[in-house]
């Protein structure tokens, strides 16, 4: 959480039919960059989540930052359902929160449903947008005759009930949107108060079927700024077909694929590589990485059989089951000194600063995990990686990846290198055999761990 005195204020602009529309401004970069992501948002607590947080440092880096809530969301005036605001009228909160913080001039960033806002904005004021990133958003949502590539209406329609049925009780919809963070508990039960922070599950409800209904396909031809349009390469919810579209339909627009699945919300994920083309577009060079290279031991853990077992015991069932494998991951992370760096679905990767203590934590993993009914295989290999912004890179992951699936029916398997340096610790071993492993040169005795002291 951000200390109270980084936070920045939160002010209030009076848009031009007396609405008021809360705002921010923050960042220390030499551009002026206007915010608009979906209406999930409440700019007095959102720099409470780390990663949200983290996500605005990075844009305040490379820019000053006027993030509000659009009026029915947030902190800014309500809305009533018979009445929703229209994307003009929407347009009309930018303008206000720009003319607030005493910016002319501005590049602006449409992530998902903001999207059709920020190209609407940049059509009809092109005096006032000096740029247009359109990451992981759209210009139409159904399908029509002339737009194959839309949602049916089917789809739609049980799309919006989903909406609100879970608005503001689950964290439901992270499994179409956000699947990185799916079984994350902390992350869900953030996510699902901070739906109800930012508005009632009936405005919700009322602006999504609402957006399902825009189709701002008219402006695109007519926008004239330099334009990015950034999508990932995965996205279940807001496809790549989308993102293709507005590129080809927008003049001289550069369209850019980074990798991942997670679209909503829009910090959910590494969002590192699609901030890094927003920075190079808006300044022309990108921020370096902070690479601080290091030995390191690095585990892969996965459940074996995780897809057959789901789908025999049902999604709610089946969640529970990971909620229960990552309590237990992360306890026995912590009593062994190892890090987390990312969940992988159904298991983790995670680095230690020593290998007795990677593989002891492995063993027990693998146990405890056996008395909730859990079959579980691990990978281990020590060797050199890249510290990278929260991440880690190098061969070195490559192969302790590989390891792991030479445990296909479960087990720990670890490279000689983490054998040899374990000599002495306790922990037994037996041969698994020379493997090749895929991507990695040349072939390689691996061994099974056995037990740990």
């Amino acid at each position: 959480m951000r200390p109270e005195h980084a936070r920045p204020e939160t002010r209030y602009a009076r848009g031009h039919d007396g609405s008021y529309v809360a705002y921010q401004v923050f960042g220390r970069g030499p551009r002026d960059l206007v915010f608009m992501p979906s209406w999930l948002q409440n700019v007095d607590v959102m720099w409470d989540e780390p990663s949200l947080a983290a996500y605005l440092d990075r844009l305040g880096s490379f820019a000053r930052v006027v993030a509000f809530d659009r009026r029915g969301s947030g902190v800014s005036d309500p809305v009533p359902l018979a009445a929703l605001p229209t994307v003009e009228q929407w347009m009309d909160d930018a303008t206000a929160a720009m003319d607030a913080a005493g910016i002319e001039r501005a590049a602006l960033l449409g992530d998902t449903e903001g999207g059709p806002l920020a190209a609407l904005l940049a059509a009809t004021h092109p005096e006032r947008v000096t740029a247009l990133v359109l990451a992981n958003t759209f210009a139409r949502w159904r399908r029509a005759d002339d737009y194959p590539i839309g949602m049916p209406e089917a789809t739609v329609a049980k799309l919006v009930e989903r909406y609100e049925q879970h608005w503001g009780v689950t964290a439901e919809i992270l499994d179409l949107t956000a699947p990185s963070t799916a079984h994350d508990p902390r992350f869900r039960a953030w996510f699902t108060r901070y739906q109800r922070l930012s508005m009632s599950r009936g405005t919700a409800t009322a602006q999504y079927r609402w957006v399902t209904e825009i189709d701002v396909r008219g402006v695109l031809p007519t926008i004239r700024v330099p334009t990015l349009v950034l999508q990932r390469s995965r996205g279940r919810h807001h496809r790549a077909a989308f993102g293709r579209y507005l590129a080809e339909h927008i003049p001289d627009a550069r369209y850019v694929e980074v990798p991942g699945v997670d679209t909503f919300p829009f910090h959910a994920g590494d969002f590192g590589p699609l901030l890094d083309e927003v920075e190079e577009f808006l300044t022309g060079t990108r921020s370096p990485p902070v690479f601080d290279r290091q030995l390191a031991t690095i585990l892969f853990t996965d459940i074996v059989g995780s897809t057959e077992m789901a789908a025999a015991r049902g999604d709610a069932a089946w969640r529970a089951v990971v909620a229960r494998h990552d309590e237990i991951v992360r306890a026995h992370l912590e009593r062994y000194r190892g890090r987390e760096i990312a969940h992988t679905g159904d298991g983790v990767l995670a680095v230690f600063d020593g290998p007795a203590r990677a593989v002891t934590c492995a063993v027990r993993l693998v146990e405890a995990l056996g008395e909730v009914g859990l079959r579980v295989r691990a990978g281990l290999h020590t060797g050199e990686v890249e510290r990278a912004n929260g991440d880690v890179r190098g061969l070195a992951v490559h192969i302790a990846a590989r390891v792991m699936d030479a445990a296909a029916d479960g087990g720990i398997v670890a490279s000689r290198t983490v054998r040899d340096l374990v000599v002495g610790s306790g922990v037994e071993f037996t041969e698994h055999g020379v493997h090749e492993l895929r991507g990695v040169p040349g072939e390689w005795p691996l061994y099974e761990a056995v037990s740990a002291p």
